[in-house]
């Protein structure tokens, strides 16, 4: 895909020079141009782009206050900005640099040098997009249950942990569903363990399907799963348990499973409760909830009350 340059500059001669430069060097990109900063930054904000030339002297918000707006946003601060002056000032250069920009080009430029410098910085760029994508792969492999693609448990024991300081922050509440596959040994004794797999993901899809979008799923162990439902009260959560136990006792297999039928049982909690304070304690609850779902048969939902 190409690389998307913006252009900032008050003068039309300058900028429809900048692009024919670049486009004779056979630079592949889509060009966007804007009269001074202001102008950029909402098109900046619009688009997203992979690198800036930037004038410093413009009317309404100049380069050095470009380069400030652009600091105010996190999200921004990634994309390369290279100075285009005619003043060839020692001090604005290093003012510009200090304020964020990577680089500076006189005017007027020499068309080579212009060429070489963006695409050397672009080539910067390309190389910490995909770092930052590496890394952001790795944490979610770090956070994800491989079999299930649900978060794992230590990220769970993590989240509960900030969701259970935040409710007592806030005063509000928040509840907690745990639920266990019912009879899951006898799936693995007569299907074997990568059928059992299937079974385990179908769970895992069903569960995800029943909660909202900010809820948090995981796979607690084995056949176990757990559900962080934020700021729901106990009557909530009771209902979304319900209706999680009825759509995994729907749910069909394929062969050699098609004639299997699953059920699970789940205990739902609520925080705060009456002496539960913490994360471990809370989690306690629920699954003393789960055992009595067990007790009662299974293939329900019990709570703490």
């Amino acid at each position: 895909m190409a690389d998307s340059v913006l252009i900032i500059d008050d003068s039309q001669a300058v900028r429809e020079r900048i692009i024919k430069t670049l486009e004779s060097f056979n630079f592949a990109a889509r060009y966007y141009e804007a009269e001074d900063g202001l102008e950029g930054f909402k098109k900046l904000l619009s688009s997203p782009m992979d690198i800036i030339l930037c004038d410093l002297e413009m009317p309404r918000i100049d380069g050095f206050k470009f380069l400030n707006m652009l600091k105010s946003r996190p999200d921004l601060q990634d994309v390369p900005v290279i100075i285009l002056t005619g003043m060839n000032d020692r001090d604005l250069k290093i003012k510009g640099l200090g304020q964020g920009a990577i680089d500076y080009i006189v005017k007027p430029f020499d068309p080579e040098e212009l060429v070489a410098r963006v695409k050397v910085h672009l080539k910067i760029k390309h190389l910490q997009d995909d770092l930052k994508r590496s890394n952001e792969l790795l944490l979610e492999l770090s956070n994800t249950d491989h079999l299930t693609r649900l978060f794992n448990r230590r990220y769970l024991m993590d989240a509960l942990d900030k969701e259970v300081q935040r409710t007592i922050r806030k005063s509000g509440s928040m509840s907690l569903i745990i639920l266990d596959i019912d009879h899951f040994k006898l799936v693995n004794d007569t299907y074997g363990h990568q059928q059992g797999d299937v079974v385990l993901q179908k769970v895992a899809l069903h569960l995800q399907k029943e909660l909202r979008g900010y809820d948090i799923a995981a796979r607690y162990g084995g056949e176990e799963f757990i559900a962080v439902l934020p700021d729901a009260k106990l009557n909530e959560a009771i209902f979304v348990a319900e209706r999680i136990r009825l759509s995994i006792q729907n749910a069909k297999f394929e062969a050699p499973l098609s004639d299997l039928a699953i059920t699970v049982s789940l205990g739902v909690a609520a925080f705060p409760e009456l002496g539960c304070t913490t994360v471990d304690g809370f989690i306690k609850l629920a699954d003393d909830a789960l055992y009595r779902a067990k007790d009662k048969g299974r293939n329900r939902v019990e709570f703490c009350s």
